[in-house]
């Protein structure tokens, strides 16, 4: 086995990217393995579900996540291993692999029981989310391959080799913006899970026009949409005038409070508002709520439990954000956990598209020219711009036909201004689309 033959089997298993991390003595199935010194690792290793555990006599305070991993051997087989998982501290922060041997039928158990130093962990992720591993020794032909390598990319702990066939990816996607672009006005539609394409009638079919354009069907995981990125359009009435649009970064079902242990029909009932525009039979759930400003209407207070505004690091892993009445109920809540589970890797490498609407007659769409492009986010980055005021809550949640037969439209949106996406990134610019 060497370098070259390690790439092409990694990529028969439908990977782009290896991760290499060179690991110290301390860096073993006692010890754990060290993957860096923020959440950053969750940009590029998918978890499929996240607990928290609060600090006990033995344990310190941590997210425990769970993920799809397995020992890829020298013949090219997959060996899962069941207990694989990250381990996240909030507290310094940190993330550590650990559980990667147990249960695992052909684990490469003599090289990551040891402290041996300048042993090669390779990290790769497949088209379906799933994690393969490959360890390998300082004196393997792999590693010697490794150290000839030259001006690797670095993310955090890894250096990075591309095994995609050199297609560049930022460049085929702003490629097909261009082409989008240059269609002018589009007819709304939307695909099918099958990628039929179908009519869409409803006001925010600009962004399934827009996907139907990039040939991406719904699905039921939370990965990028189009060849790494994930594509978010955003409305304007003007493409030299975007500052003040409003973005939709996600829309998460609470995972806590009485919205969730009595249900949404008495959440609205208690804390919902007859419609404002007259609409009988009708009761609405709206308006924007910021950090710390108790709203007018519903009387609900938004609050931020478990994260250090000052530091900008959590500081409780049972944190969570709410929706407090007066009298101290909590209305709604999400766990940190729930939302950590997609943020990072879904919003990684994130390219925002501004859209004009053209609502007489058929309605159709149109697309800029000029998009926004950022790389490398945290979780801890959207606490902070929640805790500004800069993300807030809008929801657009209603019940109609309260006195016949009640139908409820859940609709809980977490939203910021396009000026302050840049916030959200560590590397943002605005990229011109054309042709490569």
């Amino acid at each position: 086995m060497n370098l070259q033959n390690l790439k092409k089997i990694f990529g028969d298993n439908s990977c782009q990217k290896l991760y290499v991390k060179n690991l110290s003595p301390n860096d073993n199935s006692k010890n754990q393995v060290y993957l860096g010194g923020s959440f950053e690792v969750l940009n590029i290793l998918p978890i499929s579900k996240i607990k928290s555990e609060e600090a006990g006599d033995w344990n310190r305070e941590r997210f425990k996540a769970e993920i799809n991993f397995s020992w890829l051997n020298d013949e090219g087989n997959l060996f899962p291993a069941p207990k694989a998982q990250l381990i996240l501290y909030p507290k310094y922060p940190e993330v550590r692999f650990s559980g990667f041997l147990t249960g695992c039928e052909n684990p490469p158990s003599e090289l990551m029981t040891q402290r041996l130093p300048d042993r090669l962990l390779f990290l790769s992720v497949n088209n379906k989310g799933g994690i393969i591993g490959y360890a390998a020794s300082p004196e393997s032909e792999i590693a010697k391959g490794f150290r000839k390598l030259n001006t690797l990319e670095e993310v955090g702990v890894f250096s990075v080799i591309d095994i995609s066939k050199n297609i560049n990816n930022k460049e085929k996607l702003l490629a097909e913006l261009y082409r989008i672009h240059k269609l002018d006005w589009i007819n709304s539609k939307r695909l099918d899970k099958e990628g039929t394409i179908l009519p869409c009638l409803s006001p925010n079919c600009g962004g399934y026009t827009l996907e139907a354009e990039l040939g991406i069907t719904p699905n039921g995981y939370s990965e990028p949409d189009y060849l790494g990125w994930e594509v978010k359009q955003f409305g304007v009435t003007n493409f030299n005038r975007v500052n003040s649009a409003v973005i939709t970064l996600m829309t998460p079902e609470p995972t806590d409070g009485l919205y969730k242990s009595k249900g949404a029909e008495y959440f609205l009932n208690k804390y919902g508002y007859a419609d404002k525009t007259g609409r009988e039979d009708r009761i609405n759930f709206g308006g924007i709520h910021k950090v710390g400003i108790r709203h007018e209407t519903t009387k609900l207070e938004m609050e931020l439990l478990g994260f250090d505004i000052e530091s900008g690091k959590i500081r409780n892993t049972n944190g969570r954000i709410i929706l407090t009445d007066k009298k101290g109920n909590e209305a709604a809540a999400w766990s940190f956990s729930s939302l950590l589970l997609h943020w990072n890797r879904k919003h990684n490498q994130a390219c925002y598209v501004p859209s004009i609407s053209d609502t007489t007659g058929n309605r159709k769409y149109k697309y800029g020219d000029k998009v926004l492009l950022g790389l490398g986010t945290d979780f801890q980055l959207f606490l902070k711009q929640l805790a500004k005021g800069n993300i807030y809550y809008d929801p657009g949640i209603k019940m109609e036909n309260i006195s016949t037969k009640p139908k409820i439209k859940k609709r809980s949106q977490f939203r910021i201004k396009y000026q302050f996406l840049h916030d959200l990134y560590k590397e943002s610019s605005t990229m011109q689309v054309k042709e490569y």
